[in-house]
């Protein structure tokens, strides 16, 4: 028995563009038949999109993907592809008409297999089981004499069910349909599980992953194959398409390793998903361009460069709106920036519209600082209107965490906000992996070395500083990881041996800003807990933290 080719086909869908998921299918099908591929695989829910929420209870959208899967099966033939096994990731239906996450296998213009996932995520930002009914049957297929198992994701997260299921089944390969959002450190958790269950089934693994951003998801790629007794085989590198090819080898033959890619910094791959959501939130929404507020601070400046790795520098709009209390300092690093990037620089002056609302409203202190900062939104709003440009906040977890953010300003608006799942120290880390990967290219440095070495500001009164108001933001983070990300009470912070007034301050700010984080832009997820789906309380609330 000879060795049989496997192609994995890493993809970037969009939900709910069937027919164009469909001929990306048919396309890269046609691909891994000229290369010798007897079987392509393509992540979970590739037909539709992932994830899909409430479309799939809606009957057209379950017949609109179904019709699709079904003339998909006729067009491989049609192209001469009867004979290549393709197994895809789709919306079913279970006997009662309840919507299922679902594989199917066609070969030779046929359906000839279905499997409906197992277990559903129903934690973090999944909740399968409030749209999906679970399925129960295993499925085993054969190409060419040999035995393949096919999974779906979260089948393999969990300890026993159908992989335990398949470990008498003699099975010569498992492959697993992956819908998979990054996080970071995320790709390590997967290739420990994925050798165990390997070993489980004594058999290799094929683990296919969509790449791609969908509204505050990213899916990273990264698919891989792993030998039965955990050897890693080949991989794809992420955040990209990619067809990955490699042989199960015949009956009693040693695997061969192949296209083995070194897998990138943390720093990088963080930076790469930031990049990879908001270019797909915008190309997939319509948009080509970007408009930001530019403050020569170290927010807006990583926020510009993301936005012109994402679409290009020249669809950059960026707009410097000093007030009376902005230094020169600012203007001449935005400016700088916007020179860097090859950005669209504009310098629009607040201080007359400042001072006609103060004219009928005569506000001081924080009401007067927070006016100046909505007048700078009102501006990139008014923008956008005219000429057609997202408008994008640049916003960090650490401010958004805090309420540290006037609701409405130029920091909090717009249609999607890049580094909302970046702490403030994690956006200085950020920015200097930047600066140093073009170095190393020999390009100019993106962002300016004075907006990463100077004090933050958001300069709304005379000599502001953010430290005025917060701790300093390496002790600020780490709290906040503690108490947000990892669900601590004050209790066990001051256990920690954390400054009570600080404890006790940072816990207020948090506790009182969730209304504000409600009406914040979606952005990209990249650590274990952000805010909107992953971490979902109520915004009236007189629960307070106190020692126990």
């Amino acid at each position: 028995m000879s060795g049989l080719t496997i192609a994995l086909a890493q993809v970037n869908p969009c939900v709910g563009d069937i027919a164009g998921n469909a001929a990306l299918v048919r396309a890269r099908s046609r691909e891994a038949a000229e290369a010798g591929a007897r079987v392509v695989v393509f992540p979970e829910m590739v037909i539709t999109g992932y994830p899909i929420e409430d479309l799939a209870l809606r009957e057209s959208f379950q017949r609109a993907a179904e019709q699709a899967v079904r003339s998909l099966a006729d067009d491989l033939v049609a192209d001469g592809l009867g004979d290549l096994t393709v197994v895809l990731g789709t919306l079913g239906a279970n006997a009662d008409g309840h919507p299922t996450n679902d594989a199917v296998i066609m070969q030779n213009g046929a359906i000839t297999a279905r499997y409906s996932k197992h277990h559903l995520p129903n934690y973090g930002v999944f909740d399968e089981r409030r749209i999906f009914a679970p399925g129960t049957a295993p499925c085993v297929i054969t190409v060419d004499g040999r035995r393949i198992g096919v999974v779906i994701c979260e089948d393999i997260w969990q300890d026993g069910g159908p992989v335990a299921a398949m470990a008498d089944a003699n099975i010569d390969l498992l492959l697993v349909l992956n819908g998979s959002p990054f996080e970071e450190g995320k790709g390590r958790v997967r290739t420990d599980l994925a050798r165990r269950r390997a070993a489980e089934v004594d058999a290799p693994l094929a683990y296919v992953n969509m790449w791609g951003g969908q509204d505050d998801l990213v899916f990273d790629g990264h698919s891989f194959i792993v030998a039965a007794d955990g050897e890693w085989m080949a991989n794809s590198p992420g955040f990209a398409d990619a067809l990955l090819l490699w042989e199960l080898p015949a009956a009693g033959a040693a695997p061969a390793q192949s296209s083995v890619i070194d897998f990138a910094s943390d720093d990088e791959q963080v930076y790469s998903a930031v990049v990879t959501g908001l270019r797909d939130y915008l190309v997939k929404n319509g948009f080509g361009s970007v408009v930001l507020g530019v403050s020569g601070g170290i927010d807006s400046a990583l926020t510009a460069a993301i936005a012109a790795d994402a679409v290009g520098g020249a669809n950059v709009v960026g707009v410097a709106m000093p007030s009376e209390y902005s230094s020169q300092h600012s203007l001449d690093d935005a400016a700088d920036l916007a020179k860097r990037i090859g950005a669209d620089y504009r310098v629009q002056p607040i201080a007359s519209l400042v001072a006609a609302f103060q004219s009928q409203l005569a506000l001081t202190g924080v009401a007067e600082e927070n006016l100046q900062a909505r007048v700078r939104g009102v501006i990139l709003m008014a923008i956008s209107n005219r000429e057609g440009h997202m408008v994008i906040a640049p916003g960090n977890k650490s401010e958004l965490a805090t309420g540290y953010a006037t609701i409405y300003d130029a920091g909090s608006i717009g249609g999607f906000a890049p580094l909302k799942d970046l702490d403030k120290t994690r956006v200085w880390d950020l920015a200097r992996w930047r600066n140093a990967r073009a170095r190393n290219l020999g390009e100019v440095e993106p962002i300016p070395a004075n907006s990463i070495e100077k004090p933050p500001s958001a300069e709304l009164r005379p000599g502001q500083m953010d430290q005025d108001s917060l701790p300093p933001y390496e002790l600020l983070d780490e709290v906040l990881d503690a108490y947000v990300e990892h669900a601590e009470g004050r209790a066990e912070l001051l256990a920690r041996g954390f400054d009570e007034a600080v404890v006790d301050k940072v816990l207020s700010l948090v506790d009182r800003a969730e209304w504000k984080r409600r009406q914040y832009p979606p952005g990209p997820k990249v650590t274990a807990l952000a805010f909107g789906r992953d971490r979902r309380l109520p915004i009236t609330s007189r629960w307070r933290e106190k020692v126990e």
